[in-house]
């Protein structure tokens, strides 16, 4: 499970690599795709790139085009499936919180049945 920061730069690269599964991009670039109020760094985006890239969402090469760092980033099995376990994990939160709703109006329902009772 991807913390919050993860999150947003796998949804980033996911929407600019989805269609061919693979792309070209500068730190610049990604960073311009990100949210402001988070103020990421270049050095905070390479570090996260790293981890998303061992937890195998995509392969990152490194490269220099103009003396410009770019990244070279290819989608694999994971970050193809990114969207569909994101939407699930969605689904999922949805559910617990309707259980949990469900099970407090149930105990109040039956506290009120056993005060009437008693």
């Amino acid at each position: 499970m991807l913390n919050r920061r993860e999150n947003e730069v796998m949804c980033a690269v996911y929407t600019l690599c989805h269609e061919k599964g693979v792309c070209l991009i500068s730190p610049a670039e990604l960073l311009a795709l990100l949210p402001a109020r988070k103020k990421y760094t270049e050095e905070k985006l390479e570090d996260i790139l790293q981890q998303l890239s061992l937890d195998d969402y995509f392969e990152l090469l490194s490269s220099e085009r103009k003396g410009e760092k770019m990244y070279v980033i290819s989608l694999r099995s994971n970050g193809y499936a990114y969207k569909r376990c994101s939407l699930q994990q969605k689904r999922d939160m949805a559910v617990k919180l309707l259980w949990a709703v469900t099970s407090a109006v149930v105990a109040f329902l039956v506290g009120l049945v056993l005060r009437r009772i008693f």
